[in-house]
C-alpha cells in the first residue's frame, strides 16, 4: 500500500498524515492549509462572488453537471482513497460516486428555481416581488464517513445559488478531500468559485473560528458531531451568521406486531451495518413489539453471521473496520456496559485493532450507555415493547432525531405512530438509511436543524429580498 502525496512538500510546512485504520501505515500525506491561508482563500472567495452570482443559472448548473461527469470517470482513485484512509468496502464507495454525482446533476435541475420571482399582494398602488438572492462566501465543513456525498452536498446548492464556496474536509480522509477539490477545477468552476481547504486536527478549531468570524463569510453549514455542531452554532450566533447543521443521529426502527419481519429484517441488516454504522442515519436502536421479536431477532441474526467482515481491499467484504482504535474501544465499551447490566449478546461483539465484529444485542434497557449514546459503528441494539404507544414512547426518549423508519403491514397504523417519532425524517417499510437529493434532509432536536436538499436547500443559501415600486398611472 503506497503513500502518496499532493506533492513534495518542504521540511517547514504544515502536512496531514493519514494511518489508515486497515494497514495501520501512514497512507496520504496531504498540505495543510493554515489560519491566514484560509483567511485569504475567504478574501479571494469573495473577490470572485460578483462574476460567479452574475452568470445565470443555468449556466452554473452546467459547471456541475460537468462536475458530475468528471468525478466518475475518477471514481477508481476515490474508491482507493477511501478504502486506504477510512476503510471503507468497496461497495460503499461506488455508492459514494454514483450517489454524488447523481446529486449534482439533480441539484442542477433546480437552476429556475432559484431566480423564481414571487408576486406579492397588492397594497395602496405599491407594486412588491419577492426574490431570492445569493448571500457571499459559504463555509461548509464536511466529514469523513461519506464523503464525497456530504462534501458534495456542503458545495452544489450553494454554487447553484450563485455563492462562492470554502470546503474543510475532514483530517481523516484528506486525500479523498484533495481529490474532490480537483474535480471541481476539472469542470471548470475556478479555483476562488470552489476551493477544498485541509486543516490540521489541532488547528482546525481556531481555523474555523476565524472563518466563521469573518466579515466575507455569510453562510455555514455543518455535517458532523452534535458536540462539534453546538460549537458552530455558538459561534455563528455570535457573528449573527446563519448556519444548517446535520448533526448527530441515533436513528430508530418500529417494528409493529403485524409487520413483514422478513422485510423488517433486511432493513435492519442494511441500516445497522453498512459501512459499519458510520452513517448519520444508521439504524441503531430496533424496537420491536414482543409479538415478534424473537422472529425478528433469530432472522437478523441469521443475515449477520453472513456478513463477510474484514479487509475492504477484498470485493465481497461487506464490514470493513471502524475509523480508529479509540472508536473500536469505545464501541467494546459500550457493548460490555450493557451486557454488565442484563443485555444478551445474541452475536458478535468481538474486537481486533481497528476491526469490530457486527454485534446483535437483544434487551437493551434505558439504564444502558448504549441506549442513549450515539453509536457510529456496527450494533443494533434491540428493545422489546408490549404496544404502539410504548413503541413510540421509547422511540422519543432520546435527544436525537434524524431518521427513523415504522413497520407494519397496516400503512394507516404505521403513519399514525409515524406522525408521532420526533424526527425530521421517517420511512414506512423502508430501512432508515435513505438519501434523494429532492427531499428536505435534516433533523430535529439534537439533530440539527435546517434542510438540505431539493427547493429547501434553495431557502438556506439565499437571501430573501422584497422589492417594491409605485403602481404604474392608469
Amino acid at each position: 500500500m503506497a503513500v502518496t502525496s499532493q506533492a513534495p512538500v518542504s521540511e517547514n510546512e504544515p502536512v496531514i498524515e493519514r494511518v489508515s485504520p486497515v494497514s495501520r501505515r501512514v497512507v496520504s500525506i496531504e498540505r495543510a492549509h493554515d489560519k491566514s491561508t484560509c483567511l485569504n482563500f475567504a478574501a479571494r472567495a469573495a473577490s470572485a462572488f460578483p462574476g460567479w452570482s452574475a452568470k445565470r443559472a443555468s449556466e452554473r448548473a452546467k459547471y456541475l453537471i460537468e462536475a458530475a461527469d468528471v468525478l466518475e470517470r475518477r471514481r477508481e482513485d476515490f474508491s482507493s482513497a477511501m478504502i486506504d484512509e477510512i476503510g471503507a468496502p468497496q461497495d460503499w464507495c461506488h455508492e459514494n460516486v454514483r450517489f454524488a454525482a447523481d446529486m449534482l446533476r439533480q441539484v442542477a435541475t433546480y437552476a429556475d428555481e432559484t431566480e423564481r420571482v414571487e408576486a406579492v399582494h397588492e397594497d395602496r398602488g405599491v407594486v412588491s416581488k419577492a426574490t431570492r438572492v445569493p448571500c457571499g462566501v459559504c463555509l461548509g465543513i464536511s466529514p469523513w464517513n461519506a464523503p464525497l456525498i456530504l462534501g458534495i452536498r456542503s458545495v452544489a446548492a450553494p454554487l447553484l445559488c450563485g455563492n462562492t464556496v470554502l470546503l474543510k474536509g475532514s483530517e481523516f480522509a484528506p486525500r479523498v478531500f484533495r481529490l474532490l477539490g480537483e474535480v471541481l477545477q476539472a469542470s471548470g468552476i475556478p479555483e476562488d468559485v470552489a476551493r477544498v481547504i485541509l486543516t490540521r486536527a489541532e488547528d482546525s478549531e481556531e481555523i474555523v473560528e476565524a472563518l466563521i468570524a469573518s466579515p466575507v463569510v455569510r453562510r455555514v453549514n455543518f455535517t458532523g458531531s452534535t458536540r462539534v455542531g453546538r460549537l458552530v452554532a455558538e459561534l455563528c450566533a455570535k457573528h449573527l451568521k446563519r448556519p444548517l447543521l446535520e448533526l448527530g443521529g441515533q436513528s430508530t426502527m418500529l417494528v409493529l406486531d403485524d409487520a413483514d419481519v422478513e422485510l423488517a429484517a433486511a432493513a435492519a441488516l442494511k441500516g445497522a451495518y453498512l459501512n459499519q454504522g458510520q452513517i448519520c442515519m444508521s439504524t441503531e436502536r430496533l424496537i420491536v413489539d414482543d409479538a415478534v421479536a424473537d422472529q425478528l431477532v433469530e432472522r437478523i441474526e441469521a443475515g449477520r453471521k453472513n456478513l463477510r467482515h474484514g479487509d475492504p481491499n477484498i470485493a465481497e467484504t461487506k464490514v470493513g473496520p471502524v475509523i480508529s482504535l479509540a472508536a473500536a474501544e469505545r464501541l467494546s465499551g459500550l457493548i460490555s456496559d450493557a451486557v454488565s447490566k442484563g443485555a444478551h449478546l445474541v452475536g458478535g461483539g468481538r474486537v481486533r485493532d481497528c476491526y469490530l465484529e457486527p454485534t446483535l444485542l437483544d434487551g437493551v434497557e434505558p439504564d444502558m450507555r448504549i441506549y442513549r449514546e450515539e453509536l457510529f459503528g456496527p450494533v443494533l441494539s434491540v428493545t422489546r415493547v408490549a404496544n404502539d404507544l410504548e413503541a413510540v414512547t421509547v422511540a422519543n426518549d432520546g435527544e436525537y432525531g434524524l431518521a427513523s423508519a415504522v413497520f407494519s403491514s397496516d400503512r394507516d397504523r404505521a403513519e399514525a405512530v409515524a406522525s408521532q417519532v420526533h424526527s425530521g425524517i421517517c420511512h414506512i417499510n423502508r430501512c432508515t438509511v435513505d438519501d434523494n437529493p429532492h427531499a428536505p434532509f435534516g433533523g430535529v432536536k439534537s439533530s440539527g436543524y435546517g434542510r438540505f436538499g431539493g427547493r429547501w436547500a434553495i431557502h438556506e443559501f439565499t437571501e430573501l429580498r422584497w422589492i417594491s415600486s409605485a403602481a404604474a398611472d392608469g
